[in-house]
């Protein structure tokens, strides 16, 4: 679990970010978790974008695919999610 320090420091190193993943009117799946989990293992934080065709709310997505991949669910704003991930080879992000 991460403290409020900790999540604010990671919101202002995603705040450059551009989104990886895309969650469109399917949903989530196993599949898009696995390559969300990839992804969180080179670089530790993400942005993934809901688009416009997913009636569904982001945070129960945001929610759901942290729980699915492990890791922590840092913010959700509008239908933007930013998902961090501690790594275990690549670790660059130090957590104040």
């Amino acid at each position: 679990m991460l403290t409020g320090k900790q999540k604010r420091h990671l919101r202002s190193l995603a705040h450059h970010l551009t989104p990886v993943f895309q969650v469109g009117k399917g949903g989530t799946n196993d599949h898009l978790v696995r390559h969300i989990e990839d992804v969180l293992e080179k670089r530790e934080l993400i942005k993934v974008s809901v688009l416009n065709n997913n009636a569904d709310d982001p945070k129960k997505i945001g929610e759901e695919l942290a729980a699915n991949a492990g890791a922590e669910l840092v913010q959700v704003i509008g239908k933007t999610i930013v998902l961090y991930k501690e790594s275990k080879d690549y670790k660059t992000i130090e957590l104040p």
